[in-house]
């Protein structure tokens, strides 16, 4: 068997310096050891935004792992499919294969009956872990999505990672946040916005200069590319609701730049968990700005559940710094402004008004997207 400090130290020295994932108890061990390093180990709350930080950090220049159960493919398979594989994004999976055999409890055994099958529907090239094979595993992996630029997977069966081996005092426990959050905003209802989308886009690129944005997908990134096209922006086709969690991967792998997200309330809704990961973690160089116009706009205006939940009292539960909300233009400059004052990480919910204004598709191959952007950010 493999020791979470062996394999911790394998992954280490080829290159591994970033991990994100779901636990899995066939591989607490390692996670234990994760924890505990120094290399970013970003706890998911689902799998497939695991898929977007891996992502993230990629763009920042890191070599990602992400950990999940078997179970875990099936919640990340939109994400695989239309950020990952269709980016171009490497990435190495540490997949744990419960139901290995027939063997395991009823809940596992379809998924483990089907997984190596998953992998190859997705054109996912995998190799079975083994102690053995552990050192040439990880080369294969490492050239493997390097030549390919996509991930790879390792399905990990049960009892080749030692579980249990390594809690001591401390072990996953992460420091106490010192941090001073922003009192709950105001209860009292907001004005009736005063700006479209457009004119609420145009202020916060003016505001944020060069500094890299992830956009959410849909109408964001339409109207984003209309009023400034820019390399630092990265414009996100598919995988709705990651765009945050691209944004986090991304500012752990550069702390030393500040990332901006420009997300929708529809695309922020889907994912609501990224909040207490981004929060929890008081990332400090992460500003979050979301449009909210209380409507599915790409689908047909359908209603919004943020017509009845402030999404900036959401974000301050859930621990960022500070959190505000905004309805006009110069509530809006004033906000932007207020968050180079302070370390984040920061939340500005912008109401807007429905009009959606006539904008282009994005011009640009995912590929050119994603070697773009890298390149702006100094990769």
């Amino acid at each position: 068997m493999i020791s979470g400090r062996e394999l911790a130290a394998q992954l280490q020295m080829h290159g591994f310096d970033f991990y994100t994932g779901v636990p899995c108890s066939l591989i607490e061990d390692l996670i234990a050891v994760l924890e505990r390093g120094r290399q970013p180990y970003v706890a998911a709350v689902r799998e497939d935004i695991a898929v977007g930080v891996a992502a993230g950090a990629w763009l920042g220049g890191r070599r990602p792992v992400m950990l999940m159960q078997n179970s875990g493919l099936g919640t990340s398979l939109n994400a695989l499919a239309s950020l990952s594989l269709m980016y171009g994004f490497p990435a190495l999976m540490l997949v744990t294969w419960r139901g290995h055999g027939g063997k395991d409890a009823p809940e596992h055994l379809l998924m483990g009956e089907i997984s190596p099958g998953l992998l190859e529907l997705m054109r996912v090239p995998y190799r079975v872990l083994s102690a053995d094979s552990l050192e040439r595993d990880l080369i294969w992996a490492r050239a493997e999505m390097e030549a390919r630029m996509q991930p790879v997977a390792l399905l990990v069966p049960p009892k080749v990672v030692e579980m249990g081996g390594v809690h001591g005092e401390g072990a996953g426990c992460a420091a106490p946040s010192t941090a001073t959050v922003a009192a709950t905003p105001s209860s009292a209802p907001l004005p009736v916005p005063t700006m479209s989308r457009l004119a609420a886009l145009g202020i916060a690129l003016e505001a944020v200069g060069d500094e890299p944005v992830i956009h959410a997908n849909g109408y964001i990134c339409r109207e984003s590319f209309s009023v400034a096209d820019r390399p630092q922006s990265f414009y996100m086709i598919g995988s709705m609701g990651l765009a945050p969690a691209i944004a986090l991967g991304l500012a752990l792998g550069r702390p030393e730049r500040r990332t901006v997200v420009f997300d929708g309330d529809g695309n922020l809704l889907m994912n609501l968990g990224v909040l207490a990961m981004i929060g929890g973690r008081q990332t400090p160089n992460l500003l979050h700005l979301v449009f909210d116009n209380e409507v599915y706009g790409s689908t047909g205006n359908q209603a919004s559940p943020s017509r009845e939940v402030r999404l900036d009292r959401v974000a301050a539960g859930a621990g960022y710094r500070t959190a505000v909300a905004v309805t006009g233009p110069g509530e809006l400059e004033a906000a932007l402004r207020a968050t180079r004052a302070t370390d984040g990480p920061h939340f500005v919910l912008i109401k807007v008004t429905r009009d959606e204004a006539e904008a282009p598709r994005i011009p640009y191959t995912p590929t050119v997207l994603r070697d773009r952007f890298r390149a702006a950010v100094g990769v």
